[in-house]
């Protein structure tokens, strides 16, 4: 496909981590094209992923910016902060924007991710329940949280482990209540989920699992929650986090295709030629991956095709590294033994370290790691390229042995 370097306007909606890897394969390509870019929060694009990690630190947007902000000047991107697009028009190509200001387009790029799913729990909307999304959500949770003494975190994903951890250590009274029988069932098998589930109550955090919270009581404010066994959580402040959606509302009355996300094909390509999708809101093969790693790359093979560069995306690695009640857990591939003819382990029993591979056909298809971060890469590598690792002998091999073994391949 012939590389289109004529003046174009492309205009981004969101600015996350798809818009941002857009943006770096649009100008490797082109200098010329304008780039608007509608970023919804007042703040510069920034790692959302660090929230949690930094919740109760004196967080300074500016460390953690995707890019400086003199990137977006170098790199002539008009950057609109604090805009919403509040419609649509893909007749006439134009983006309507909160303010009453139009902007034309000739390629436009989705890339306004997801938002947390607000669960059916009476009483969710009560004064002192958050939910984690944003920048501002830090700064309002750290400004309402001095005088409360119990939390109670609805979900035990990664993202309420995470606030957990913050919380507990920052002197609260913690409690998680998961739906699933596991903590962080997609990520870990049964006894790496048991190893987690001792370190975050040896941090004096109270685990619930299997536990579905059905009501919140107070009058206005929380004052506790109630399961649907009948029983009674106290607790004067709740965080939820129970999976994301797809900001797709602005989409479902235009044109666009739209089912779970925007549906889009492997050259992240809507059902209409100048539309394109990126991250938490593109849906390709019927799955909405809601992963850093996914919006990364699909942001990028958006932004090669937008500008006219042939690129195909390649479904991405699912990765978790999660560092949290004094464990290091990394979890990447399949971690599913069903899906496996071999899983090697090395289970020391101590309830800091774990190792699992999973291999199928003489092909690593996942592995998980706890307290022992220095073979991630490398598993990640041989996981991401499909290695034949016939070569090793496996009948017999410690997870050691077949580790150092795979340096040397």
């Amino acid at each position: 496909m012939a590389v289109n370097t004529m003046k174009q306007d492309v205009v981004i909606v969101g600015g996350g981590v798809a818009a941002v890897n857009a943006i770096k394969a649009i100008r490797e390509v082109s200098s010329d094209i304008n780039i608007h870019v509608i970023q919804h929060e007042p703040v510069y694009p920034y790692y959302r992923t660090r929230l949690t990690k930094n919740l109760f630190e004196d967080l300074d947007i500016d460390k953690i910016l995707l890019q400086k902000k003199e990137w977006y000047e170098q790199n002539k991107v008009n950057l609109y902060l604090g805009k919403e697009v509040t419609s649509l028009d893909t007749d006439n190509s134009t983006v309507r924007l909160d303010d009453g200001s139009n902007l034309k387009y000739d390629k436009l790029l989705l890339a306004n991710g997801s938002f947390n799913f607000k669960p059916p729990i009476e009483g969710i909307d009560k004064e002192n329940v958050y939910t984690i999304r944003t920048f501002e959500d830090i700064q309002t949770i750290k400004a309402n949280t001095e005088d409360k003494k119990t939390i109670l975190h609805i979900g035990g994903g990664i993202q309420n482990l995470e606030a957990a951890w913050a919380f507990c250590s920052h002197g609260k009274e913690v409690i998680v209540a998961e739906f699933m029988d596991k903590l962080m069932p997609r990520q870990l098998d049964d006894r790496a989920s048991q190893i987690l589930k001792n370190a975050v109550e040896a941090s004096n955090v109270k685990v619930l699992l299997g536990t579905q919270v059905v009501a919140i009581t107070g009058e206005d404010k929380v004052s506790g929650a109630i399961t649907k066994n009948g029983d009674t959580i106290h607790c004067d402040m709740v965080v939820y986090s129970v999976g994301i959606r797809p900001n797709k509302k602005l989409y479902e009355n235009t044109a666009i295709k739209t089912n779970i996300g925007v549906i889009v094909n492997e050259h992240m390509q809507t059902n209409l030629e100048n539309v394109y999708a990126a991250g938490d809101i593109a849906e390709l093969d019927g799955k909405v991956m809601g992963l850093w790693p996914v919006a990364i790359e699909q942001g990028k093979i958006a932004g090669y095709n937008i500008v006219g560069k042939d690129a195909t995306y390649h479904s991405s690695l699912p990765v978790t590294l999660m560092n949290a009640f004094n464990l290091s857990i990394f979890s990447v591939g399949i971690v599913d033994e069903n899906s496996s003819s071999l899983t090697l382990t090395d289970d020391p029993g101590d309830g800091q370290s774990y190792k699992r591979i999973f291999i199928q056909d003489n092909i690593i298809l996942g592995a998980i790691m706890i307290g022992d971060n220095k073979y991630n890469n490398l598993l990640k590598k041989f996981i991401e390229n499909k290695t034949d690792i016939s070569s090793i002998n496996l009948s017999n091999i410690s997870v050691a042995d077949l580790l150092e073994q795979l340096k040397s391949l």
